[in-house]
This record gives structure tokens, C-alpha cells and sequence, in this order.
């Protein structure tokens, strides 16, 4: 065991810039942007794109700012532009049940087509049918039909004129009617007066004769009514046969014209024979009349006629070249599922299949549609909508809530179509496996996992690929270019963000950030320079300006320990007390400072006392530590007896709670040192996890900590005695900045790891050993373990003394 004091080239990762063969980003631009470092996801998402069976929608995760969006889009995008155009879709009038739209599905463009030769139909019927109608030989023969008729009711007429004369009454018309008067013996009619003036016998015969008129009156009305009846029926079959052969012509233009087959041919010659039939029926709507009041209802009438032959279409795909790919940013209910429009009329919410409107669900049909799941889950209705579509395959476009509207509505219930969309769901591991959880079906139809990395390993490749987003990036906002000096500093950025030599973060929305954040260093600097391509200068200053937007609070905590309202001591030793390092993450900003532990020993039967856990100050992965803590204490000495200890533990001047486990070797460094009486260098700070058998554990926020402990340090004055002691499996986690290089490298700053607890021991207390090196396991005689031992006998004996050992 042995402790080894890093040399600056083990620090941090340096990236030559000859090793990136290209001289600026300029000559990357049309490179396409491969998925850098996400092979595995590539390699699901190109699966799930390419494989048209059901069940299998792809579900992407991985954290915000990783490219999951955009590299999913792009996908979708080189997919879909090898797919066939999807059919337009189009609504219906449907004459048998209004409030039940008919859906019909047109090859592209046709929809579009149809609707246009719709609109030219009811042009030109409105122009057309009142010519015909109009017509001479229309009208002569409108009039001989009717002028037939009249002959009849002349005939029957004036046999019915003879009847009332015989019985002395005069008949004629008023206003559509019948009317008949009493005639009197000088051929004058009698008034009632007269009537009533008559001989009782008379009167009597009188109302028998007009009892019999009234029955004769009768029976001519019921004969008029079929020979009427007939004229209508004949006048109204000339106006179909006249118009027929229009409606005909017209009709066969359009089959001719949407002559391409389609699934729904049978549904479309259906629609327009009920056309053909609806204006034949309607066709009287299309004559004038002479009164005014009766022409605009007739106007109106004829409107709201030619409004049923319209054609919705609510998904138009001319024009279109592959398959549609919709990335649905507001995925409320209207805008993925569609929707229905009202309008109010006379107090009531009228509507109709004009004012139905597609959803997302609708126009990606044959394609594909990006979703991002905490859009879907914020709103329930929309959820268990999508999880009914998920089921079924079938949109069925309705308006919720029409019930609670505050006045009378109008309902429609257009008809569901099948929607063939490939979703891909956006979210991220916690999402995807919390709705796995809830929902079982869910899994059923996202069988496509899309697992984005937040961190790969880093090669040649993968580096490229990182130089040619940044060309894409100051392609996309018209940014200067990067040297490869500064695409360089760029990617030891990337292995910093993740605390790694070996591989880099996969979180491309910083990098991002900071290459627009550099390009405005560049501009501000070339006024007065003339380049305008950004170097590596410009890329630290940009990391400068980034933390001194964000610092404040680290230099606030700084001032408190260099003020001394925070106690630490960065020089000499002390008994139970050591430097132990934390990392604070704000979200925005990381950064770590130190914290002293210290401890207290004494007889007992205590254990080891946990003062943050007493008091709910710590979680539970720190107490997991001082419980290993504990169980390595007792096993360090088990050879002896069972230990008569009672020890306490804290952070000192910690108010926010403690949390992690990577202060567990600093903790058992200062119990040791309260046991043995041996003093602890304070100008090493410790960070380590611990094992049950002394093993030191990596931690994280390693370089965080260190640059914390570091201008702590040099705040007080480095005097080439300080330093940190981290685990030596953090080694390859180094990425730390110039100013700690640059001490290490003036030996006024050391870096030690150690590998296992003991190591760290020696080095903390200035003992060569703690161990002997002898053939037996012993401890170093007169090291700080032996007066450990000796102390705990001591306790031991004291208990033994004491009342309660007795």
C-alpha cells in the first residue's frame, strides 16, 4: 500500500489540436451530423423507423439538451422521405344522417381536386338549371301539362257550376277557393236578411240544396286533388328530365377526372348518386319567384343546398413528396386529436361537417408524429384519448365538454378513421419506466426503446463528429467558425462536464451554449483584431464570463471561510479533526468547498454516534457510510475484544443537511485520530468513499472538490505543504483547471491518491506505517493504531469499573 502524488500531465486531459484534421470548422459544414457517441440509439431508432408493423412506436429517453429531438426528427425526416404520399383526407355531407359526417379517403391531391370540381358543380348548376328551365321548350312544355290539366278541371268545373245553378246558386272563385251565393227569383242574390225572410218550407229546401252543393263541392276537390297532384308530378319530372342530363354530363366529368383507383371509389360513386338525387329533388329551388319574400327564402333555401355538396378536406397532401412528419409542440386536445367548430345561432351552438378540423393524429397518417410524454401526462383527458387510439387505431374527431356548454349545442358524431401513424414518444428514464409501472399496456405499443447515453467514450470518431455539430451550430445561427485550437478546448469541455478522461458528455445543449457564448467573445474581440474566427482564447474567456455570471454564491461561502465565520484551518494538525470536501450543485452551477469533521471518543457502549443522523440532518446513503464506517472500525481491532466505545461525529457549521457517503474515509480519519491522541495534517483535505475492508471507493464532484479545497487554500496563502487526498480510482475523473495545474506544477499544491484507508491514514498523521512489517498483521509500534488499541483497553478496563461493567 502506498500513496502516490500526481504529476500535472495526470490531471487533466490535454487534446492536441494536430490531432483534429481539419483547420476550422468551415470545412465541416456539409457534413452531415452524425449521432455522436449514441450508436446503440441509432441503432433502435433505425429499427423502429424502418419496421411498418403495429405495437411498434419508439420510445426515446435520456436527459434534456442529449439531441433525443432533433436527431430523432432528422431520422424521421430520411425515412419518411422514402415512403409513398398517404391519401388526402376528406368529410362528407351525408344526406341520410346529417349529424353523421361520411369520411372518404382520396389519393393525394385529389381531395383538393374534388373539392374544386365540387365548387364548379354548384357554380354551374346555379347558372345552368335556371337556362334550362327558362327554356321555350321547356316552357311550352310546362304549359301544355298544365293547360291539360286545366282542360279536366274546366270540365269538371263547369258540370259543377250547372249542379249549383240547378239549385239556384251562383258559384265562383275567391282567393283559392269555392264560394257560392243564393239566387233569387229575379235572378239577383239574396242577402241573409232575404234568406231569412223566406217561407219556413222554403228555407228548409233551400238548405237541402246547399247541403247537396257542399257535397258536390266535395267530391270536386277530391277529384282535383289527384289530377293536380299529377300535373305536379309531371312538371315536376320535366324539370328532372330537363335537368338530368346536366347533372349526368356533370357528374361523369368528375368520375372521369378522379378517374385513379382508390380504397374509397364504392364510398365516393355513392356520395354523388346521392348528389344527383338531391338536386333532382331540390331542383324547384332553383326558379325565381316573383315574390319577394318567398325569392329570399328560396335564395336562402338554394344556399344552404349547394353548402351540402362542398367537400372538407381536412388533411391535403398535394404538393406533398414522402411521408408527413409532425413534431407536435402543444399537444392539448384540439390540436392532436382534431376538433369541431361551433357557431351560435337563436341562442343555440350550430354546427355542421364544414367545420370539422384534423389533429396532428390525422395529418401524420402514413407517417410519423413526435409527442413529448410530460406534454401528454399534464392533461389526463388527452392521455387516456391517446391510450384509446393506441388501442384501436382509430381517430374519432369530437369536441369535449359540448355538454357543459351554457347554452344548447348541436351534436356531431363524424366518422372515425383508421390513422396509421408511427408516434414517437419523448421522455426520460424516470418517465418511461414510472408509465411502464402504472400502465402494462403501455409497453404493448412502444416496443422500440431508444435509450439516449449521457456520457460515451471518447475517440477520434467521436470527436470529429463533435467538430462537425459545432460547424452545424454556426451554420444554424450564422456564428464564425472555430479554429481547431478552440474546437480542441471545446472537448476537453465536453470530457469536464462528466468528470472523465475517457469519455465525454453526451449533453450537447452546453456545448451548444458555450459555442455561442465563445463566437460573442470573437465579435467583441475582432473589432478591433479583423478575424472573425473564433481560437481557443475565446473559449476560455467564455468559460470566465460563464462563471462569474454564476459563482456568486461559491464566493460568498468562499468570504465566510476566509473572514473566519466558517472554521477551517489550512495549516498545522489537530487532534479529531480533519478537512473533508463537498460538492454543492445548485443546478446552474457546481462547486465545492470543505467542511471540518470532527469527532469525539470516550468509555462506553455507544458505537459510533451519527450527530446529523440524530438530529434528521443527513440521508441515507450518508448514514449507510458511518454504518460501514462502524463495521470496518470494529473489524479493525475485533483481534483484540469487542470494543467499549462510545464516539460522536459531525459536520461542524453545517445547517442545510448532509447527504452521500463520500465523506466516510475524512469521518474515520478524525474518530482515529480522537482514539489515539495523533494529530491530523489540516492542509490536506480528504474525499473518499469507504468498504467494509478499507477499500477507498471513488466519489463524484472530484474535480468540483479539489478546486474548492484549492482556492480555499491559496485565498490563505499556499505554503507547498497543502493538498488533497482523493481516491486513486478517480484518477482517470481528473479534468482540473490551470490555476491547480499550475500550483501542482510549482509543487506549492499536491494531489495524493490512495487506494486503500490506511494509506490515507499514514499520510494524514505523518507516519511512514501504521502497520508493521513483520510477518504478523500487527500495528507499528508506537504508530497511531497501536495507541488506538491501547486507548480502546484502557476504555474497556474503565467499563469494566464502572457500575454498569460490574
Amino acid at each position: 500500500m502506498a500513496i502516490r502524488n500526481l504529476l500535472r500531465s495526470e490531471l487533466r486531459l490535454r487534446i492536441p489540436a494536430a490531432a483534429l484534421h481539419f483547420a476550422d470548422t468551415s470545412e465541416l459544414v456539409l457534413q452531415p451530423l452524425p449521432w455522436i457517441g449514441q450508436d446503440r440509439a441509432e441503432r433502435a431508432a433505425r429499427f423502429g423507423l424502418g419496421l411498418e408493423h403495429p405495437g411498434y412506436n419508439l420510445f426515446v429517453l435520456g436527459e434534456v439538451g442529449s439531441g433525443r429531438s432533433s436527431l430523432l426528427l432528422q431520422s424521421m425526416q430520411a425515412v419518411a422521405e422514402t415512403r409513398s404520399v398517404p391519401p388526402d383526407l376528406c368529410y362528407l355531407h351525408n344526406f341520410d344522417m346529417p349529424e353523421h359526417p361520411r369520411a372518404l379517403r382520396m389519393p393525394p391531391g385529389q381531395g383538393r381536386q374534388l373539392r374544386q370540381l365540387m365548387q364548379a358543380l354548384a357554380r354551374t348548376l346555379q347558372t345552368e338549371i335556371p337556362l334550362r328551365l327558362s327554356s321555350e321548350d321547356f316552357k311550352a312544355e310546362q304549359e301544355r301539362i298544365r293547360n291539360a290539366y286545366k282542360v279536366e278541371e274546366s270540365k269538371a268545373y263547369a258540370e259543377l257550376d250547372a249542379f249549383a245553378e240547378a239549385r239556384h246558386f251562383t258559384l265562383f272563385r275567391e282567393s283559392g277557393h269555392l264560394v257560392f251565393t243564393l239566387i233569387g227569383d229575379k235572378g239577383r242574390a239574396l242577402t241573409e236578411a232575404e234568406a231569412r225572410a223566406l217561407p219556413k218550407e222554403q228555407r228548409s229546401e233551400i238548405d237541402q240544396a246547399e247541403q247537396q252543393l257542399r257535397e258536390e263541392i266535395t267530391r270536386f276537390m277530391e277529384k282535383m286533388r289527384p289530377l293536380e297532384r299529377v300535373m305536379n308530378e309531371a312538371l315536376a319530372s320535366l324539370c328532372r328530365q330537363s335537368v338530368k342530363p346536366l347533372l349526368d354530363h356533370e357528374l361523369q366529368e368528375i368520375r372521369i377526372s378522379l378517374k385513379k383507383q382508390i380504397k374509397d371509389s364504392v364510398k365516393l360513386g355513392a356520395y354523388l348518386d346521392q348528389v344527383l338525387h338531391d338536386v333532382l329533388e331540390n331542383v324547384q329551388l332553383f326558379t325565381p319567384l316573383d315574390d319577394e319574400e318567398a325569392e329570399l327564402a328560396r335564395r336562402e333555401a338554394l344556399v344552404q343546398q349547394m353548402a351540402r355538396y362542398a367537400i372538407n378536406v381536412v388533411v391535403d397532401n398535394a404538393g406533398r413528396t414522402g411521408a408527413p412528419v409532425i413534431s407536435e409542440q402543444n399537444p392539448v386536445f384540439r390540436a392532436l386529436f382534431g376538433s369541431i367548430e361551433y357557431q351560435v345561432e337563436e341562442d343555440v351552438l350550430m354546427t355542421d361537417f364544414s367545420r370539422i378540423r384534423a389533429g396532428s393524429l390525422l395529418k401524420a397518417h402514413g407517417g410519423f408524429l413526435m409527442l413529448h410524454l410530460r406534454d401528454l401526462l399534464a392533461d389526463e383527458l388527452v392521455w387516456e384519448k391517446l391510450r384509446r387510439y393506441l388501442r384501436s387505431g382509430r381517430v374519432q374527431i369530437e369536441e369535449p365538454g359540448t355538454g357543459a356548454m351554457p347554452m344548447a349545442a348541436m351534436s356531431l358524431e363524424p366518422e372515425a378513421v383508421d390513422a396509421d401513424v408511427k408516434i414517437v414518444l419523448i421522455g426520460s428514464v424516470e418517465q418511461y419506466y414510472a408509465v411502464q409501472e402504472a400502465d402494462p399496456e403501455f409497453a404493448r405499443h412502444f416496443r422500440v426503446k431508444v435509450d439516449f447515453a449521457e456520457s460515451f467514450l471518447a475517440n477520434d470518431e467521436t470527436w470529429t463528429g463533435t467538430a462537425v455539430f459545432v460547424a452545424h451550430t454556426c451554420r444554424k445561427w450564422g456564428l464564425p467558425h472555430f479554429s481547431r485550437e478552440a474546437v480542441a478546448r471545446l472537448l476537453e469541455e465536453t470530457h469536464r462536464q462528466v468528470d472523465d478522461q475517457t469519455r465525454q458528455s453526451a449533453i450537447f445543449d452546453r456545448t451548444e451554449t458555450l459555442v455561442v457564448e465563445s463566437a460573442a467573445r470573437r465579435r467583441a474581440r475582432a473589432q478591433g483584431e479583423g478575424s472573425l474566427l473564433v481560437d481557443r482564447v475565446d473559449v476560455e474567456q467564455a468559460l470566465v464570463a460563464r462563471r462569474l455570471r454564476h459563482d456568486y454564491p461559491e464566493q460568498r461561502l468562499q468570504q465566510a471561510i476566509a473572514e473566519g465565520d466558517q472554521l477551517i484551518s489550512v495549516q498545522g494538525t489537530r487532534v479529531g479533526q480533519v478537512n473533508g470536501l463537498t460538492q454543492i450543485d445548485l443546478g446552474d452551477w457546481r462547486f465545492g468547498l470543505p467542511v471540518r469533521i470532527s469527532a469525539r471518543t470516550h468509555a462506553g457502549h455507544g458505537g459510533v454516534l451519527n450527530i446529523e443522523r440524530e438530529v434528521s440532518m443527513s440521508g441515507p446513503i450518508h448514514d449507510k457510510g458511518v454504518l460501514i464506517l462502524q463495521s470496518y472500525l470494529t473489524s479493525l481491532f475485533a483481534h483484540r475484544a469487542p470494543l467499549a466505545l462510545s464516539a460522536s461525529i459531525v459536520f461542524e457549521q453545517e445547517y442545510q443537511g448532509v447527504e452521500g457517503d463520500s465523506a466516510s474515509c475524512a469521518e474515520l480519519f478524525a474518530l482515529l485520530s480522537s482514539l489515539s491522541g495523533v494529530a491530523l495534517q489540516q492542509g490536506i483535505a480528504v474525499t473518499g468513499a469507504l468498504n467494509q475492508h478499507g477499500d477507498v471507493l471513488p466519489v463524484g464532484g472530484i474535480n468540483e472538490k479539489i478546486e474548492g479545497w484549492f482556492r480555499v487554500c491559496a485565498n490563505q496563502g499556499l505554503d507547498g505543504h497543502q493538498g488533497v487526498l482523493i481516491p486513486e480510482r478517480n484518477l482517470r475523473h481528473l479534468m482540473l483547471d490551470d490555476q491547480v495545474l499550475d500550483a501542482v506544477e510549482r509543487g506549492q499544491f499536491h494531489i495524493h491518491t490512495a487506494s486503500h484507508v490506511l494509506d490515507g491514514l499514514a499520510l494524514l498523521s505523518g507516519q511512514p506505517s501504521v502497520l508493521s512489517e513483520g510477518p504478523t498483521d500487527g500495528f507499528a509500534e508506537g504508530g497511531l493504531l497501536e495507541r488506538a488499541e491501547a486507548n480502546l483497553q484502557a476504555f474497556r478496563r474503565a467499563c469494566r469499573l464502572s457500575p454498569r461493567g460490574r
